[in-house]
């Protein structure tokens, strides 16, 4: 269980003409995120998403506010101290190491080099030939390959919290169902909480909790039915579609 009560992140203001003027990009927030739940956070762009989950994980520090992780107080922690208390992080644009193998990478997200143990980890993603295992993590590799990549080590860790933002990048349409599917397994049989940020449907539909996130505050917490006429007044395309007109709740289909 993650509980943020009154967090707030604010940033240098470089556009004000005030010296030392700040913008508050998530504005004194309170939500539990409950243990084993699937989250799809959504919401129009610029409105904190991902800041949000940046400061879950550490990397965003907050300027006010307390985190609490299974009743933890992990407010100061660093990210590799929340990283070993549970919380894993996926990334929109997932990192590549020149001169680093899968096999490197998913050897220390699981502790061990024991093949077969690696084996049966990228067999839970669905990758089903071994030879993947030495591919470098280089500019190389299609976006669904260095996804695949990245969800191996976060599940290789079995984490408490694991948080995907925009898992949907760089993929092939085809590819987003069994993810979505592979998300789903992985909390039900781990009891893992999962947070999407995400614009994607297939991704929203999944969740449990719709987490509608707008100017730094939520706007919205429940499910896909009730978010929707909200993330139309917001005129936010949010699931892809191409919209043609002035009326972005075509975008809804």
């Amino acid at each position: 269980m993650i509980d943020l009560r009154h967090v707030t992140f604010s940033v240098p203001d470089e556009n004000s003409p005030e010296s030392g003027a700040m913008k508050t990009i998530i504005d004194d927030l309170s939500f539990t995120f409950e243990k084993g739940k699937f989250y799809g956070i959504t919401g129009p762009n610029g409105g904190g998403k991902t800041s949000l989950s940046k400061m879950i994980m550490g990397i965003n520090p907050i300027t006010s506010g307390s985190i609490f992780l299974d009743g933890g107080d992990i407010t100061d922690l660093e990210i590799t101290d929340r990283a070993r208390a549970g919380i894993a992080y996926g990334f929109q644009n997932s990192a590549r190491f020149k001169g680093t193998t899968f096999r490197d990478l998913l050897s220390i997200a699981a502790g061990t080099d024991d093949e077969k143990a690696l084996i049966r980890i990228i067999a839970r993603v669905g990758i089903c030939s071994l030879d993947f295992l030495d591919k470098p993590v280089n500019a190389k590799l299609s976006g669904g390959e260095i996804k695949k990549i990245e969800l191996a080590t976060i599940i290789a860790r079995n984490p408490k919290v694991a948080i995907y933002d925009e898992p949907d990048t760089g993929i092939d349409l085809w590819t987003i169902g069994p993810m979505v599917e592979l998300l789903r397994k992985e909390q039900a049989e781990r009891g893992t909480t999962t947070l999407v940020v995400s614009h994607n449907r297939t991704f929203l539909e999944a969740a449990d909790v719709i987490v509608l996130i707008k100017e730094g505050k939520v706007a919205y917490s429940g499910d896909l039915d009730g978010a929707l006429p909200i993330l139309t007044d917001l005129s936010v395309c949010t699931f892809g579609d191409i919209c043609e007109g002035e009326n972005d709740a075509e975008c809804y289909r």
